[in-house]
């Protein structure tokens, strides 16, 4: 492979690129969930089947990870980012005409299985593009876009819905993720040239030492999403009390996200991986804990610090395994952890949710805390032979 180097002012250009197709990507992802008391109005569902336009989405980009991935070592990874961007965003456009649920359902799958080509891929792009030096940072502004959109997507739908409706809201969103798409076809440069593998199975070249980052998708990604998942129902309930709308304020959260995520990776390059990413995890924990008084105020401040915290050992887990895989593995390497963070997140997410139902918001503190030091167990354990994000 023969890196192509870039300036200060293209990285700046390649992260921009790669951020906005964040933003895209995981507005369109999660922009339903606000609307899904609607979409079962609209179309006679229980809370529960009404989900699935959430569930459907997640678990098809979790199957075509991998696929992707080793399909973007034939015909390149920027091909397969600008594809997922443009074929997310038009589907996007599409969803309000659904003219039933099934129907709706199998559009989000479509779309799931695009988001897939940019959740899987980009890592490993920015990898051949930028190298191992300049990719703690560049990954941090990847996933500070991916909070953004997840932010933006859940906040515009919300509050569009209650003038436009479920599918004026859904409009919207897919409106500001054409322009982001756009963009990125616009600005998204080529990577560096490898060499194709015809017929490398996705997770050759994978390591022992990736088990560590892979724990921590999992285990991480499945404690935030259970944390998230029963939050509104928590806020709702006495004493708090609180309506929907300002319930759903708690998403305003993700912020702390987007501005950890930048950061840490320049907290890894002084520090060093693992200890940046134990570091996190505590901070994910610890501000899991201060939730559980009902003091609202308390209880803001501590969605805060655990979304931040998650946030940045997401971006640190991110990075470890890009620069971990061999080159030609890259790929497939990104997508085993996009594969084990979308796992988490819909196993962790359910099982929170049961928990939180049979026994209430401590133990699901209690529960989630475990998830959180279990994956600090695992960096740990692998210290020894991890090596420094920029070093």
């Amino acid at each position: 492979m023969v890196l192509i180097q870039d300036s200060p002012v293209d990285t700046r250009r390649v992260s921009a690129a790669v951020a906005a197709a964040g933003v895209s990507s995981f507005a369109l992802l999660y922009a339903p969930q606000p609307v899904l008391p609607q979409l079962a109005s609209a179309f006679r569902l229980a809370p529960g089947s009404a989900s699935l336009a959430i569930g459907v989405a997640t678990g098809s980009l979790a199957v075509a990870v991998l696929p992707l991935a080793g399909l973007a070592g034939l015909v390149g990874r920027r091909r397969v980012i600008l594809w997922s961007v443009v074929v997310s965003a038009v589907v996007g456009l599409l969803l309000p005409l659904a003219p039933s649920f099934p129907v709706l359902l199998a559009m989000r799958a479509v779309q799931g299985v695009a988001i897939a080509g940019f959740a899987g891929v980009a890592a490993a792009y920015l990898a051949d593009r930028l190298g191992t030096a300049r990719l703690a940072g560049a990954v941090g502004a990847m996933i500070a876009g991916n909070s953004v959109g997840g932010m933006l997507g859940r906040l515009g739908a919300g509050f569009a819905a209650e003038r436009l409706g479920w599918q004026g809201a859904l409009l919207v969103v897919a409106g500001v993720c054409v322009v982001c798409a756009l963009f990125t076809v616009l600005t998204l440069p080529p990577a560096a040239a490898v060499e194709p593998h015809a017929g490398t199975a996705p997770v050759r070249g994978w390591r022992l030492g990736m088990v560590a980052p892979f724990a921590v998708g999992a285990l991480a990604m499945g404690a935030f999403v259970a944390l998230y998942n029963a939050a509104g129902f928590r806020l709702a309930a006495p004493p708090l009390s609180l309506t929907p709308a300002a319930a759903s304020l708690v998403f305003l959260s993700y912020a702390m996200g987007t501005a950890s995520s930048a950061a840490a990776g320049r907290m890894a390059g002084r520090v060093g991986r693992s200890t940046a990413l134990v570091t996190a995890l505590i901070v994910t924990a610890a501000g899991s804990v201060l939730t559980i008084p009902t003091a609202l105020p308390l209880i803001a401040v501590g969605f805060a610090v655990l979304t931040a915290g998650f946030f940045a050992a997401h971006a640190i887990a991110n990075a470890w395994v890009t620069a971990e895989a061999p080159a030609h593995a890259r790929g497939g390497a990104a997508g085993g952890y996009t594969l084990c963070y979308y796992l988490g997140s819909g196993a962790g997410g359910t099982a929170g949710s049961v928990v939180y139902g049979h026994a209430g918001w401590t133990w699901l503190i209690v529960l989630t805390s475990a998830w959180l030091l279990l994956a600090a167990l695992a960096v740990l354990v692998s210290r020894n032979g991890a090596t420094r994000v920029g070093g």
